[in-house]
């Protein structure tokens, strides 16, 4: 998760309240999430002989790099689920920024002392 800084300073308790409840809205259904990123990469087979063996790789094949709770691993995408993918792992990375905004939010109040 990339965490940036914010500046609520200016903010009051009700504005920076109605902005976290906007950002969890926004995200109702968080069925479609997919935390990762998509990469392209050209392979070689291995084959005696094969075009890749003189430098023409195959590909390009597109790859997402999933992160799991212990270690990331890679796993292919096939082509007619690509789109699918990055939509997906785009959808993924606003709710991550959207949860360090309301993590972030969440801190503030807490130093004014007006969690709840």
């Amino acid at each position: 998760m990339t965490y940036k800084r914010y500046r609520f300073g200016r903010l009051s308790l009700g504005q920076l309240r109605a902005r976290r409840r906007r950002l969890a809205s926004a995200f109702p259904d968080l069925a479609d999430v997919m935390l990762g990123s998509l990469q392209s990469q050209r392979r070689r087979c291995g084959k005696e002989g094969c075009r890749c063996a003189r430098g023409e790789l195959h590909g390009p094949y597109v790859y997402l790099t999933a992160r799991g709770a212990e270690r990331s691993q890679l796993l292919y995408v096939p082509t007619e689920l690509a789109a699918e993918v990055e939509r997906r792992v785009a959808f993924g990375s606003r709710v991550e920024d959207a949860l360090g905004e309301v993590s972030a939010i969440n801190l503030e109040l807490l130093a004014r002392g007006a969690l709840d």
